[in-house]
């Protein structure tokens, strides 16, 4: 079995093109990756929802590629390609082969020549198109519309879709034998909410690409990282990343990246809780003055009065108290200690 320190520079390999994770559910995905890379003309299918990284991973697999990475690589969207041009857009045309051919022009195959050629949705790929791909990849062979010579292609084929392509193969949506041509390894992408524990790195990853927008940050606290697991994140990585760019665009101040920037950049999303949030500082604020409390006096004991009636709450574990009020374990603990707090109330057993 490969250690753990193979397993480490696995993840740095990968992080310096861009995928990056500390998941462990993630590690038998990259040395798959790793392997296919190495053997540089296996094609790869890489299955997974929206903005989990098949680009990025694909992108990875052919910098690997010690054969091909100095050349191209391509990337077609095979959902943003019109079906009386496919293929022409795949193959290329010679000049006056349709109305519009003005001049010669390559296709995508001819574009990737000796690299790699992307096909990213390719569960959209136009019906029509499918059985003259599967002809390509078994001769690696091309033939331009209205051409009467073949033109041969050295391109390894890595592509992705967004939707198992098994059940579009048994609604007889998808060639059988198109799709065990593309499938002869098959990497599996877990979406976000199933590898929280990548949610810190990817953030402050995204915070470093970022730094035009706001330089510096170098963490991210507890707190942000406990709401987030919590949240579906159905566009992935790439969600994240456009989150990350909102608070960063909206942050003035500071070094960390926190739950009120999250707030602060959420707008009508996290209005109802900021109203809410709104109120009882209001409600705070007028007790401090008329009872004339010291402020951080105040601050304190609400903070000890919240932290009471969570632990209160009978039937929970400590694990369990730390999610319902959005934070870490490890920070509850540490307020538990700073108010003297050793132990849970006992509660009913539920």
């Amino acid at each position: 079995m490969l250690g753990t320190s193979f397993d480490e520079e696995l993840r740095c390999s990968f992080a310096e093109l861009g995928f990056i994770t500390v998941s462990n559910s993630l590690i038998p995905v990259l040395r798959q990756a790793e392997k296919a890379a190495r053997v540089s003309d296996i094609t790869v299918l890489l299955e997974g929802e929206t903005g989990t990284g098949k680009q990025v991973l694909a992108y990875a697999i052919h910098r690997l590629d010690q054969k091909r990475k100095s050349f191209p690589f391509v990337t077609v969207h095979c959902g943003t390609i019109s079906e009386a041009l496919a293929e022409s857009e795949f193959f290329g045309h010679e000049r006056g082969a349709f109305s519009g051919a003005a001049t010669a022009r390559k296709g995508l195959f001819q574009a990737a020549h000796r690299g790699t050629l992307f096909l990213d949705d390719v569960n959209d790929l136009p019906p029509a198109l499918q059985p003259k791909l599967l002809d390509v990849l078994q001769r690696n062979v091309v033939r331009a519309v209205g051409s009467d010579r073949e033109m041969p292609v050295d391109v390894r084929i890595v592509s992705a879709c967004n939707r198992p392509l098994m059940p579009l193969v048994q609604q007889g949506k998808f060639r059988a034998d198109l799709y065990h041509r593309l499938n002869v390894v098959k990497l599996a992408l877990p979406p976000l909410r199933e590898r929280p524990q990548d949610l810190a790195a990817l953030m402050l990853a995204f915070a470093r690409r970022h730094r035009h927008i706001y330089p510096d940050i170098a963490s991210v606290e507890p707190e942000l990282i406990a709401f987030l697991e919590r949240r579906p994140f159905e566009g992935n990585v790439r969600e994240l990343e456009h989150a990350v760019e909102r608070m960063l665009f909206g942050k003035i101040e500071g070094n960390s990246l926190g739950l009120a920037d999250w707030m602060a950049s959420c707008g009508g999303e996290g209005g109802e809780l900021r109203d809410w949030i709104g109120e009882a500082a209001d409600r705070v604020s007028n007790a401090i003055f008329e009872h004339r409390l010291p402020y951080g006096l105040a601050i304190q004991q609400i903070e000890a009065r919240v932290l009471e009636i969570a632990l209160n709450r009978g039937g929970q574990t400590r694990r369990e108290i730390a999610a319902g009020l959005q934070t870490s374990e490890r920070t509850l603990y540490h307020k538990m200690r700073v108010h003297r707090m050793r132990q849970l109330q006992p509660g009913p057993a539920g």
